[in-house]
Parts: structure tokens; C-alpha cells; sequence
């Protein structure tokens, strides 16, 4: 199997822009398969370059304010740097810039993005709406099944 890490992106004080960190602790409650390994990247940046080249897979999961309903959880298969969600929040410099760095050093892993879509965060809250509450359960099953199918394919 390869050596996977699932990857919770968001800054927690703006509140539904956090909920990647959100999923990742509910993923954590979980028993997570032999090799699989978690971290909170908060708001991403270029600190997290080492996990990249560390890992065979990674499974990102993050806010998009894409324009579709709070709450829907989408799959993102990304092959290039192009093929990312013009739509991540407020870290979105930090994430692109993170991603076109493990191009350049030709040593990008396979990455599924798990993406939960939000409104445009406007205030300072800890505090996530119902609807992106909601949306957790199914974006932490989104990610189980994604490491169900890499076993199975592997």
C-alpha cells in the first residue's frame, strides 16, 4: 500500500473555511487503515513542502467557494498544478504556491483533494454553519472510500 497522508487544510477562526481541519479530527476518531498517517496543515504555505516529498499519496481535504451550495462535497483529481480549484479560500496563495514547488522538484505524490464548498468567509467566527456542519460525516466517508479504492487498486 502506498504510504498515504490525509492532509485537513483551514484556518479554524474563520469558521466554515476550517473545516478541513474539521473532518480531519472527525477522520481521527476513526481507525485509520496501517500506513495512513494525518496532519492539520492549518493554512498551508510552503512549511508543508516535506510532506509532499514524503508521501506516496496525499488526500487533501478543504474549503471551496466554488458557487455551489454550502455543503456539497466534491472529489478533485488533480494531474497538474492547472487542475486545482481556482476557489480555495483564504489560504489559496500558500496552497498553489506549495503544490507548483513540489513540481519543480519533480517529486509530486498522487493527491485527491476532498473539497467541501463554502460561502466566501466574511467574519471572525469559530463557529461553522449547519450546512457545512453537516457536510462532515460525508466528506470523512468521501476520504474513507478514496482509501478503500487505493487498496484495492494497489
Amino acid at each position: 500500500m502506498p504510504k498515504t497522508l490525509i492532509m485537513g487544510i483551514g484556518n479554524l477562526l474563520m469558521g466554515d473555511e476550517g473545516v478541513g481541519i474539521h473532518v480531519l479530527r472527525c477522520l481521527r476518531e476513526k481507525s485509520p487503515p496501517h500506513g495512513v498517517e494525518f496532519v492539520d496543515g492549518g493554512t498551508g504555505g510552503l512549511n508543508l513542502l516535506g510532506f509532499f516529498l514524503d508521501y506516496d499519496r496525499i488526500i487533501l481535504i478543504d474549503a471551496v467557494a466554488d458557487g455551489q451550495l454550502s455543503g456539497t462535497v466534491s472529489i478533485v483529481n488533480p494531474e497538474y498544478p492547472s487542475d486545482y480549484p481556482a476557489t480555495l479560500v483564504s489560504h489559496d496563495i500558500g496552497l498553489k504556491d506549495l503544490i507548483d514547488a513540489a513540481y519543480l522538484l519533480e517529486r509530486t505524490p498522487e493527491i485527491v483533494m476532498v473539497t467541501i464548498s463554502i460561502r466566501e468567509p466574511t467574519e471572525v467566527t469559530l463557529d461553522l454553519s449547519p450546512e457545512v456542519s453537516a457536510a462532515i460525516p460525508a466528506a470523512a466517508a468521501t476520504v474513507l472510500n478514496e482509501l478503500k479504492s487505493s487498496q484495492i487498486s494497489s
